[in-house]
């Protein structure tokens, strides 16, 4: 599959009953929570699972999602979901990309980008990242 930056890290998702809406394809809402799943493994995959966030006391959030729905997805089709984090400030932001295709025909459904931002658990407020974060995330950085 070629996607819009090298060596993503994907998830594989079928579209269910439960993912379609009203009008017959997947509704906008369900795109966001493979978004957030896709990021979540990515996440783990670097070592920082929940369990590391709670350690830690930090956990990033997201700060805005723009998202750009290109194509329909309908049921049974099955999708590839990619992220790459592209951009940190090394201090309380970084920046993931996101795709996702459809497998059979290599449509691509949707672009996004998520900022997210550090912040203490405890508090809720804006902490900078801890050197685990710059570590896992930072080694990422496409």
């Amino acid at each position: 599959m070629e996607w819009d930056r090298p060596d993503p890290h994907t998830l594989s998702v079928v579209v269910e009953t439960a993912d379609i809406d009203e009008l017959g394809h997947t509704n906008n809402a369900v795109y966001v929570r493979w978004l957030e799943r896709c990021a979540w493994q990515h996440s783990t995959a670097l070592g920082l699972d929940l369990v590391s966030y709670r350690q830690l006391d930090r956990a990033m959030v997201v700060l805005r999602h723009e998202i750009d729905y290109l194509a329909a997805a309908y049921l049974g089709d099955e999708l590839q979901i990619a992220t790459w984090i592209v951009k940190s400030d090394q201090k309380l932001r970084l920046v993931r990309h996101f795709q996702i295709r459809r497998l059979s025909d290599q449509t691509t459904l949707l672009r996004a980008e998520s900022t997210f931002v550090c912040i203490a658990l405890s508090s809720g407020r804006p902490k900078r990242m801890p050197p685990e974060f710059l570590q896992g995330y930072g080694a990422a950085l496409r």
